[in-house]
C-alpha cells in the first residue's frame, strides 16, 4: 500500500473543490507576516476580486505577478493572514527548496473559468 493509498479521495469530494483561473491585478510584499509573503489580489471575472497571501517570494518578484494568470481554490472558509482576510488559495507545486512554482493556464483564458 502506499501513501497515495492512504489518502483516497471519492469523486464527490473533489467535486466540491472549487478551482478557478484569475488574473493577478496587484501584487506587493506582505511585511505583517512571519514568512515571505506577497499579498495579492485576484480578477476571477463574474466571482469578483478575491484578496489572498502567497509565499511565492523565493521564484516571483511582485512586478512579474502583475498580469499572470493563476489557478486558485475559490470556496475554502475566508481566513484572517495577519491584517487581511485571504478569500482564495493560490495553487502551486512544492519544488526540493520549498520553492513554489505557481499553476497558470498555457494560454490566456477568461478570468472565472472552472478547472474541469
Amino acid at each position: 500500500m502506499t501513501e497515495t493509498d492512504n489518502n483516497l479521495i471519492s469523486w464527490n469530494d473533489f467535486a466540491k473543490v472549487e478551482m478557478r483561473i484569475g488574473t493577478i491585478i496587484t501584487a506587493e510584499i506582505f511585511e505583517e507576516v512571519r514568512n515571505p509573503a506577497y499579498k495579492m489580489q485576484i480578477d476571477f471575472g463574474e466571482l469578483g476580486i478575491k484578496k489572498t497571501s502567497a509565499q511565492i517570494t523565493k521564484l516571483y518578484s511582485p512586478e512579474e505577478l502583475i498580469g499572470k494568470q493563476v489557478v486558485a481554490v475559490v470556496n475554502f472558509p475566508k481566513k484572517q493572514i495577519a491584517n487581511i482576510m485571504s478569500e482564495c488559495l493560490v495553487l502551486g507545486g512544492l519544488g526540493d527548496d520549498k520553492e513554489v512554482t505557481l499553476l497558470t493556464p498555457e494560454r490566456s483564458i477568461k478570468n472565472g473559468t472552472k478547472i474541469a
